[in-house]
């Protein structure tokens, strides 16, 4: 007989800005639906249809991962636990043997965003042994950070939803309805109040639809239009001198570097009009209170830093901070008071760590000369199969006989498919879990909601064995889930009381009023302004002021790979709603100088690989702009769009990952 359904809170922790609230439908043991919560007022109820439609069966369905497994000359067979923990000791200590403890490889990324899954107990292991150390950022995001930092140095951005005191918002270079969902009623209660919303995008996206004015630049080109902005509003003497001589850093330089564009130059690169240029100019100027948004997809480009970079001077220049509604929507998780150190212990590691670039990971694996080759790997929260670029590299570097690979994830992935031990992880809804957030401003903590399937058990559990076997005796390792919540972040009684009761808690103001930057915050650069000349920047990348980097144009098309519909990342790629062709979107003159009708099956290659999708032909993207949605898994052998993305295209800063200057050609074929 069933049993009744019951409904329990928890919390989305997948790699997204919103990190929703939620309530959890289970009966019999299991997830039946998930809706919205009201516990996170950001949230307000709404999550996107990905995770309800798709999460059931992420956590149940036919991929989850339920036993420790090990590969076979005919496939994985079933082992206990013990088993597989030996078998990692094995080949951990195998590679510290023979190259010493910096052979060893954690390979991970953002799979889950809780604090225990995300990193705890795992780098306490890894620093405790000694292995090598991931640069993660390049993959994505880091490049805004660093982008952000250079300007403002570590200090929250602006919430999102303080635009509603906003009456210009401008969203650069982010897709907000696909992957910062909870923005478009901010936008629309800013609208009602009578604020102008601007979309600066390459493509036609649904908040470009609905905005008062769409500018569908060139990829690439988002710097120059950043710096021409700027030169304008000085030549028509619209900058805010008060504010800059208080606030602001080598304006003056920046001001003589911006010059070199004027407007009709810009226009001409940026391919916009010069009539929508002068009307941006005159609603910057006279806006009362503007924020600016951007998107991750400004950092994926030659000239990704300095893209961000550009834009973000704009408020400083204009004077629009210090006050509601003005600022740069960035870094407002930062708010909350995360205390890493504490834990992650970085204390354990005895010696200094050799750091790899995520990006670089593969071809570090491969080159077996070095000194120190990385011979064990560890890949968990991650699936470089389907979200590195150049995809084949990355198999050939996981399948290498001289490497021990072991993975551990929620479901069976292409990477998982690799590994010679695979381990199954409990997935969120199955253990405890503090959660912040990089897109918002509320910590939240959630319980499981059911008991763990199958033999998964959480990372923290998993990493607390793999320390006893071996034999790491430090008290860290004892720590409960518990006491890992409470080292998670710094955070008062009151506040631990209300998470204690389900509530989201709010940071960055007391008393009903927000800490606005340039009121109640001040920048923490090494100035102690807004530094629109960076000494950090010129020094590690010859980057002080932002450049425009003109990048070869090998084949006719350029792809860009953004967020999906169907999927966070590469998360529900193994679900049936993601098992088809995926589709590239190609604008009619492209189309029909190859002959192609909307569609039509395809081939695109260039140097590196050859792929296989379908065509929707569409005038929302540029003539010689192409789309094809990220974070798709391989299905019967065949490659994804990031096959053809070469892992040696990177960003001006951070050597960021370049996704967006690839180029490819097409072509029709036979099904």
């Amino acid at each position: 007989m069933s049993q009744p359904i019951t409904t329990k809170p928890s919390v989305c922790p997948l790699d997204c800005p919103d990190t929703c609230s939620l309530s959890v439908d289970i009966a019999d043991g299991q997830i039946v639906k998930l809706r919205g919560s009201h516990a996170n007022p950001y949230t307000a109820g709404v999550i996107c249809n990905k995770v309800a439609r798709y999460y059931p069966d992420f956590v149940h369905g036919p991929h989850r991962l339920r036993h420790p497994l090990r590969k076979t000359p005919k496939g994985f067979a079933r082992i206990s636990w013990e088993e597989a923990l030996d078998l990692v000791h094995a080949g951990f200590s195998k590679a510290i043997a023979q190259h010493g403890p910096q052979s060893v490889l954690p390979f991970n990324y953002a799979g889950p965003h809780g604090e225990l899954a995300g990193a705890s107990m795992d780098r306490r292991f890894f620093n405790r042994l000694g292995a090598s150390e991931l640069a993660r950022g390049p993959l994505c995001g880091g490049v805004r950070g660093a982008a952000y930092e250079s300007l403002y140095g570590a200090v929250p951005g602006m919430p999102p939803a303080q635009a509603v005191d906003s009456d210009l918002i401008v969203i650069w270079g982010s897709n907000i309805s696909v992957s910062s969902l909870h923005v478009m009623r901010v936008l629309k209660a800013a609208r009602q109040k009578g604020a102008r919303v601007v979309v600066i995008d390459p493509k036609c996206t649904k908040v470009a639809e609905q905005a008062d004015m769409f500018l569908q630049v060139q990829p690439g080109t988002d710097v120059v239009l950043g710096l021409a902005l700027a030169a304008e509003l000085a030549r028509r003497d619209a900058l805010d001198q008060d504010f800059i001589a208080a606030w602001v850093h080598e304006s003056a330089a920046y001001l003589r570097h911006a010059a070199q564009y004027s407007s009709a130059h810009a226009a001409q690169i940026c391919g916009v009009s010069e009539t929508d240029f002068a009307k941006l100019v005159d609603w910057i100027s006279t806006a009362r209170a503007m924020a600016t948004a951007v998107g991750v997809g400004l950092e994926r480009s030659a000239s990704g830093g300095a893209a961000l970079r550009a834009a973000m001077a704009l408020n400083a220049l204009t004077g629009q901070h210090g006050r509601p509604g003005a600022g740069v929507i960035a870094k407002s998780g930062a708010h909350v008071p995360k205390t890493s150190a504490r834990l992650q212990a970085p204390h354990l590691r005895r010696d200094p760590a050799r750091v790899i670039n995520i990006l670089d990971v593969p071809n570090e694996i491969l080159d077996r000369a070095q000194q120190v080759p990385i011979s064990a790997v560890m890949v968990y929260n991650h699936n470089p199969v389907a979200t590195h670029p150049d995809q084949d590299n990355v198999m050939r570097a996981l399948s290498h006989p001289d490497v021990f690979v072991v993975g551990c994830d929620v479901v069976m992935t292409n990477t998982m498919a690799l590994c010679d031990v695979v381990l199954p992880a409990a997935s969120h809804f199955e253990h405890h879990d503090i959660f912040g957030a990089y897109g918002q401003n509320y910590l939240q903590r959630a319980a499981p909601v059911m008991d763990p399937v199958g033999e998964s058990l959480p990372n923290t559990e998993i990493f607390r064995r793999l320390a006893a076997r071996f034999a790491f005796l430090e008290p860290n390792f004892q720590d409960s889930d518990a006491a890992l919540m409470t080292q998670a972040f710094a955070i008062s009684g009151p506040d631990n009381a209300a998470l204690d009761q389900g509530l989201a808690v709010a940071f960055g103001g007391s008393d009903g009023r927000d800490q606005i930057l340039c009121r109640d915050l001040a920048p923490k650069t090494p100035t102690g302004k807004i530094e629109l000349f960076s000494a950090e920047l010129e020094s590690k990348f010859a980057a002080g002021l932002p450049n425009h980097r003109v990048v070869p144009r090998p084949y006719p098309l350029r792809v860009i790979s953004p967020s999906s519909e169907k999927r966070i990342n590469a998360t529900f790629g193994g679900h049936a709603a993601s098992s088809g062709v995926e589709m590239m979107e190609m604008h009619p003159e492209d189309a029909a100088v190859r002959g192609l009708q909307d569609g039509d099956s395809i081939a695109v290659w260039n140097a590196l690989a050859e792929i296989r999708l379908r065509v929707k032909i569409t005038d929302k993207v540029q003539p010689g702009v192409t789309y094809v949605a990220k974070g798709a898994w391989r299905h019967n052998g065949g490659g994804t769009i990031n096959a053809l993305i070469a892992s040696d295209q990177r960003c001006d800063l951070i050597s960021g990952a370049a996704y967006n200057d690839t180029f490819v050609d097409v072509r029709a074929v036979q099904e």
